[in-house]
């Protein structure tokens, strides 16, 4: 294993990033496909001994149940000073007022509880899961600069927003003198572009280095088309991801995938996660293995350079989708999506 840098920040990271959402208790979270502590601590395991030092969950991902499995799992296989946590903040954890958001009461709360269940006094990267449109951004990042000063974050991150969003945050950060986002966790793979136009080339020349979330489509870019699993027929978020509408597209892309995965006689994950691989920007895909054979094909895709050819034959069939990840306020997404035809059928 190699490392990089994460950004243009001096925090070095494995190129590969295991996702922790998979890993929680099926009864706090997703009963389907959430794996229990007991199947989640051989996978974590496993990760670190393929080097991987990179580990990623959230708050809210079964009610904090990851962050006590992942943290438990780090400490016993780990040293914590060799590994980087993030962890993300913003959704609601409990009912009633401040139960959620961005707030500077809900930073200085929650925080402190993803650390107790991480089992740490800090994580190397605090994150906001989304924009809190019913906070002043400025509260937002003058609580999360205030929370790395207090030493329980080393750097702070971001998720799937506006690139014009994320570059007034960048803005106000700088002006205020306030810790910088050195990183932003956005949606993007073969089957989702839409960041290609504002996101990805602001992050380059911000400086700022991008997780992949979903970076084979919720599965679709590792198995063929219309292949489908347990998880894939209980994931009703899909359907707002990857809609009928690129069905005839996305099926091109697949094949593809599938045709130079076959020639090269590798995995079709490895295919979709070398061309992540070849952006610069892209500092590593977040991989929610179920399995070691996932985090094995994750590895094996940093050796695989794709060829001018391969890279033009994967990209060309592409249509541009309607992208939502970047929209926060519940209520302009839901006029967004009735003005889309077709909207919410899954593929």
């Amino acid at each position: 294993m190699h490392y990089i840098k994460l950004g243009n920040s001096g925090l070095d990271v494995s190129p590969i990033a295991i996702g922790a959402m998979t890993y929680g208790e099926p009864d706090r979270g997703h009963p389907v496909w959430s794996l229990a502590e007991e199947q989640s601590r051989p996978l974590i395991r496993h990760a670190l001994e393929a080097g991987i030092n990179f580990f990623d969950t959230a708050n809210m991902y079964s009610l904090g149940s990851s962050e006590e499995i992942l943290g438990r799992a780090l400490k016993d296989y780990a040293d914590r000073d060799d590994v980087v946590i993030t962890t993300k903040i913003r959704h609601t954890m409990r009912p009633g007022p401040n139960g959620r958001g961005l707030s500077r009461k809900a930073i200085m709360t929650e925080i402190d509880h993803s650390l107790r269940r991480l089992g740490t006094d800090h994580v190397d990267v605090y994150m906001i899961h989304r924009l809190d449109n019913a906070t002043p951004l400025e509260e937002t990042l003058e609580a999360l600069h205030d929370v790395v000063k207090a030493g329980k974050a080393r750097y702070l991150g971001a998720s799937s927003m506006r690139a014009f969003e994320f570059s007034k945050a960048l803005h106000l950060q700088k002006a205020n003198n306030w810790a910088r986002f050195i990183t932003m966790q956005d949606h993007y793979n073969l089957l989702a572009r839409e960041e290609e136009r504002e996101m990805l080339p602001l992050c380059a020349d911000e400086g700022v280095g991008t997780m992949v979330w979903s970076p084979l489509a919720r599965g679709r870019l590792a198995r063929p088309w219309k292949t489908e699993t347990d998880r894939s027929v209980s994931d009703p978020f899909a359907g707002m991801l990857y809609t009928e509408l690129t069905a005839d597209s996305d099926r091109a892309i697949i094949d593809t995938v599938g045709e130079i995965a076959e020639a090269r006689g590798v995995t079709r994950a490895q295919i979709a996660l070398a061309w992540l691989h070849h952006h610069p920007v892209v500092a590593a895909p977040l991989v929610g293995a179920s399995t070691t054979s996932q985090i094995d094909d994750a590895v094996a895709s940093l050796d695989i350079r794709l060829t001018d050819d391969e890279i033009s034959r994967l990209e060309r069939p592409y249509t541009p989708r309607h992208d939502l990840q970047g929209i926060s306020d519940e209520a302009e997404l839901e006029r967004i999506k009735a003005r889309i035809p077709g909207f919410g059928l899954s593929v």
